[in-house]
């Protein structure tokens, strides 16, 4: 079928490209490449099955040019910012990047007739929430405008789903790593210990503690539950069952660039800014039982971003 990628240079929309790719798919990705990268899609250049766009999905009369021309079935819709930090300093960044461009999503799928939506959501939606989280849980307030703006977009697809009789799936990732990203704390701690090799800044106290979850089972999870789950709404955490601690990452990078006698400094506090949740741990039992489990844990995914990292810069030299 043909489908539309928002987002489709970035971290995550790059390597669903390829996945949709290689089931059989034709696939659309636009990006604004202000998050994304070009050098993400260039070996799909001469695929005859997919096209690149460059363009805001806000801008409405080229987004609608793209679904006039694309007789899409479904669109994935993967545009927010980023940078969960950059958005407690800059306060429209998560209205424009991730809600607006969601609701300009949603407004071309209602005038061009698109039926399916899958949509990026986020852990953050939860806020501190005590955990397991499960995806029931609630009342749910966000402790950052990331968080805020993937809920109020969530709200937002609900609402299309009601009024307009699209169908919906909502993945909540929680922190995703792996090769393409262009920030986090593996791409932070490797700047970091390349400018000093003996010595490694830590935000927070080390004892933040997440899952992480590798990009490939991601996309692997995402096709599993819209192929598998068919109600009008259907929402899941996405996740692994495993955690990390910031500290046991920043061992994991010293380890794999074969540093010796690396001293860490902690910032303190327990988390590594405004906005940070500290530690959490999903409820995955929804998409278990309907079949889908991670292949790495969440360390075995810290390492292979790092190897992935390293071979990249590796290459550039």
């Amino acid at each position: 079928m043909n489908i539309l990628i928002t987002g489709g240079a970035g971290f995550i929309g790059s390597h669903l490209a390829d996945a949709l790719l290689a089931a059989g798919h034709r696939v659309t990705a636009v990006d604004d490449l202000s998050c994304g990268r070009e050098a993400n899609i260039d070996h799909l250049g001469g695929h005859p099955q997919f096209q690149f766009l460059k363009l805001d999905v806000c801008d409405e009369p080229a987004l609608s040019e793209v679904f006039a021309n694309g007789s899409f079935a479904t669109v994935f819709h993967m545009v927010a910012n980023s940078d969960i930090q950059a958005g407690a300093n800059q306060l429209d960044l998560d209205l424009n990047r991730t809600f607006l461009t969601t609701f300009a999503v949603l407004r071309a799928m209602k005038q061009f007739g698109v039926r399916q939506l899958v949509f990026a959501s986020t852990s953050a939606v939860y806020g501190e929430l005590a955990g397991p989280l499960r995806e029931d849980a609630g009342p749910l307030f966000p402790i950052s405008f990331y968080g805020a703006a993937k809920l109020a977009s969530e709200a937002f697809v609900s609402a299309w789903v009601g009024n307009f009789g699209i169908q919906a799936w909502i993945a909540r990732f929680p922190n995703v790593v792996g090769e393409r990203t262009t920030h986090g704390v593996v791409f932070d701690f490797i700047n970091r210990l390349t400018a000093d090799p003996k010595r490694l800044t830590i935000l927070g106290d080390g004892k933040q503690c997440k899952p992480y979850l590798y990009v490939k089972d991601l996309v692997e999870g995402m096709f599993f539950i819209w192929e598998r789950s068919k109600e009008p709404l259907n929402y899941f955490n996405l996740g692994v069952g495993s955690d990390t601690t910031v500290r046991r990452i920043a061992e994991i990078v010293v380890e794999e660039m074969c540093l010796r006698d690396v001293e860490f400094s902690f910032t303190g506090g327990d988390r590594g800014w405004v906005g940070d949740v500290p530690r959490f741990q999903y409820d995955l039992g929804k998409v278990h039982k309907l079949g889908w489990q991670a292949r790495r844990t969440s360390d075995e995914a810290i390492r292979l971003a790092v190897q992935a990292e390293l071979a990249r810069r590796g290459a550039q030299k």
